[in-house]
């Protein structure tokens, strides 16, 4: 991160400040010594294209095709990574263990 300023500095020369930021420049904001916020230049999201260059498609579709037994390997990793702490329940199952519970406690 760039420069660090206090939060006063900040309340005293808000205007000076945010004229560095917005021409890229970046701060991180202190109190009492502790860095609790970042001053960073806006990032402007980039529209999605609707239009896709016919030289773009045909470059993709001369790259090498993945070999599949690699593509499948990341796809089991990538889908562990992301879905390892899921804990899915189908919720009529979840009612009928529910429901026979109660009925052996009785």
């Amino acid at each position: 991160m760039g420069e660090t300023i206090r939060q006063s500095d900040l309340r005293r020369n808000t205007a000076a400040i945010l004229r560095r930021v917005a021409a890229g420049e970046s701060f991180t904001v202190t109190v009492h010594g502790r860095a609790v916020a970042d001053l960073v230049p806006h990032q402007r999201e980039q529209p999605k294209r609707r239009f896709v260059p016919l030289a773009e498609i045909n470059a993709l579709l001369a790259m090498d095709n993945p070999d599949p037994v690699l593509w499948r390997q990341d796809m089991e990793r990538a889908e562990a990574e992301t879905f390892a702490e899921d804990d899915w329940d189908d919720p009529w199952e979840r009612a009928q263990r529910q429901q026979e519970e109660r009925r052996n406690q009785q």
